[in-house]
Formats: structure tokens, sequence, C-alpha cells
């Protein structure tokens, strides 16, 4: 893959401003046409037979083309726009989205914009959600510390929210051990919100990545940051939850991780704390697995070593477990089978087994061919 020419890239910018993301419809016309033909064809409102879908969507924002001022204004921060075209779309990260498509709020992101100066696709490939409460306690903030700390120290890449709280504890101690870390915000890339993390949005920019499916100058709203979170955890290559109220943010988030098939962990809190309710009831209900330190939370996200930072291809079909044991010996020997037929044999729920196909590609073991899956043959 090469980067998309200029006027590629304004196309893509374009389509990024027309729907509210995510939009399945306008997706696949992209990926039915092109991103020129498909910016074409909404200025137009002359779509391809069976797209009259995006023409209803896009009514509102279709005659708005502010791609050029919105690659300048990204350009002035830092950021630029990363597409299904660039060598740094964490592809197999997002592509167990596709599954959620009939979900509200779900499906791969068109386009992310991307602040920082760190490759995207590498900063994720062992990236470890951290979230929690808003409104967090003296507790959690130490719990979160002692985690990041850990974490970083054996490479994972801390992905959170950016928000008030859990959030902003993260990557905070990410930064101050050297750690990377990646914002994931509901807002423009340039815009600062809350207002007061300014400073700390900056030195996530200068040291890890800042990044939105939302084109610079989008203000934060609350529909966004349940949208926002689908990416948090389809990014993460697992999720822990440090705080959680009765009803918390973070719950949306875990959900996310469990629809997708990623492990989700949890810190048990005190039965008098308010902000560890939600983490003890993912726990007793066996949606979270208990982690009370880095450690045990490295050893539940990538047992043996399968999934954490620097991994090389597996040597052999007896390093598989779990999921991805499944999902391999679901696959025929010769021929090439689709995620739904998989998804029969094995047992395991489609998000679930875009997740482990994601990771059994990267190791070698599998084949993307067309739209199916055949076990590699080198």
């Amino acid at each position: 893959m090469t980067r998309p020419d200029e006027t590629t890239l304004r196309a893509w910018a374009y389509l990024g401003r027309v729907a509210e993301p995510p939009h399945t419809a306008l997706r696949e016309l992209v990926e039915a046409v092109g991103p020129r033909e498909a910016a074409a064809a909404i200025r137009s409102r002359r779509v391809p037979d069976g797209h009259a879908e995006v023409l209803g969507a896009t009514a509102a924002r279709a005659h708005l083309d502010s791609a050029a001022e919105d690659l300048e204004r990204a350009a002035q921060v830092g950021a630029r726009l990363v597409t299904p075209d660039d060598e740094e779309w964490p592809g197999w990260q997002l592509w167990s989205l596709r599954a959620a498509d009939t979900v509200e709020r779900g499906g791969p992101p068109l386009a992310l914009w991307v602040r920082g100066s760190k490759d995207l696709a590498a900063e994720v490939t062992a990236g470890m959600g951290v979230i929690g409460a808003r409104g967090s306690t003296s507790y959690g903030e130490y719990v979160t510390g002692q985690l990041v700390g850990g974490l970083a120290a054996e490479g994972w890449t801390v992905i959170s929210g950016g928000a008030f709280g859990i959030d902003g504890t993260a990557h905070r101690a990410a930064l101050g051990c050297g750690g990377s870390t990646v914002a994931v915000m509901a807002c423009g890339i340039d815009v600062d919100y809350p207002a007061s993390h300014a400073a700390l949005f900056s030195a996530i920019a200068r040291d890890g990545l800042i990044v939105s499916e939302y084109p610079p100058g989008t203000t934060a709203a609350r529909h966004r940051f349940l949208t926002r979170n689908r990416l948090v955890a389809a990014l993460s290559t697992a999720v822990v939850v440090v705080e959680a109220g009765r009803r918390s943010g973070a719950a949306n988030t875990a959900a996310w991780a469990r629809k997708l098939g990623r492990p989700l962990a949890a810190v048990p809190g005190p039965v008098t704390s308010a902000m560890s309710v939600g983490c003890n009831r993912m726990i007793a209900d066996e949606q979270a697995a208990l982690v009370t330190d880095a450690k045990s939370l490295i050893s539940f996200a990538a047992p043996d070593g399968e999934g954490g930072p620097d991994r090389g291809p597996a040597r052999s079909t007896d390093t598989l477990a779990g999921d991805r044991q499944r999902v391999y010996e679901a696959i025929p020997r010769r021929g090439a089978v689709t995620v739904d037929e998989i998804a029969v044999s094995s047992g395991i729920v489609a998000g679930a087994v875009l997740s482990a196909l994601a990771t059994l590609e990267i190791d070698g073991f599998v084949t993307a061919v067309g739209d199916g899956w055949a076990l590699s043959t080198g």
C-alpha cells in the first residue's frame, strides 16, 4: 500500500464529514467504487444501484466540502488522515468491527485522523485498553499507576479515552514512565476536551498518538462518546476496567470488548466504594477476569506471550489454545471458508472469530482469500 495522492486524500476527507460516523452504507459505497468515485457520486446526488441509502444519510451535509481546510487544520497540529490505503492502517484490529455493522454505533471507521509522529498500526500491535470511572478515587488512581507502570515496562501501549479520572491517570502514568499511549477521542484531534487536559493532550501528541474518526473541529457530544467507545475496544488487544460505578461509560466500552472478542479484565475494589460496584459486578457475573497487578493482567491478556509485545511468528500449532485453536481447526486443509462458516463449525461468535483470525494471520497460520479464510501454505 502507498500513501494516497492529494486528490484521493481530499475525497477521503470529504467523505469523512458527509455522514455522522460510523455509517455502513457509506463505507460500502466507498469499498464498491473507490473514494474519488464515491465522493463524486454523493456530490452529484447520483449513486450506483443498490446504494440509495447513502443519499438520505448525506443529504444534510453533502454540500459541505471543507476537505482542503480539514487537511490543513490537521497539518497545523501535526496530524494526518489515515485511510485503509495506508501502511499504518490498523486493519486487523478494526476488522472485527465488521461483525458489528448491524449494531447501533457499530462498524469500522471510514478513516482515522491521527495526531502524532508514531505509526498507528505499530503502536496498537500490543495495546492494552485501560478504562474506568471519571469520578475516580485515590485507590483507583493508585492501582492504575501500578498497572500502567508494569505494562509499559513490558512494552505495552496504553489505550484510553482522554477523559477525567482513570483515563487521564492512565495516560499520565504511561507518559511518566516513558511508555507509549494512545488517546481515542470523541471530538476532533485538534479539540481539547476536556479543556483542562490541553497540556496532557499536547504531551500525548508528542510522545504517543491522538486518534479520532471525527474531522478536525468536531465538538464532543454524548452520542459521540458512546460511538468512540467501540474504537477503544477494537484497537486494544485486551481491556481492563479499573473503576466503574453502577452506571458507567466504562461499562459500555467493556460491553464492546466482549462483543468484539477482546479479553476483558477488571480490578476488584472495596465493597464500600460506589466506584467499584461496576467492576465487582463484572467479576461476580463472570463477565470479566479478576486481576490485581500488571503481571496477572498481562498473563490473562497474552497467555504464553500470545498477542503481546515483540511476538514473532508461531513455530507450531502446539502453541494454539482457546478460541485460536478452535478457529484454526474449523478451517479445512484445502479451500477457503467464510467467517460465518467458521463460527458455525467452531461454535464461536463471529466477532470472536474475527479477532482470532486476525492474530492467526499475523502469526502466519491463516491467509485471507477473497471473502474467506484459508490455512497458510508457507
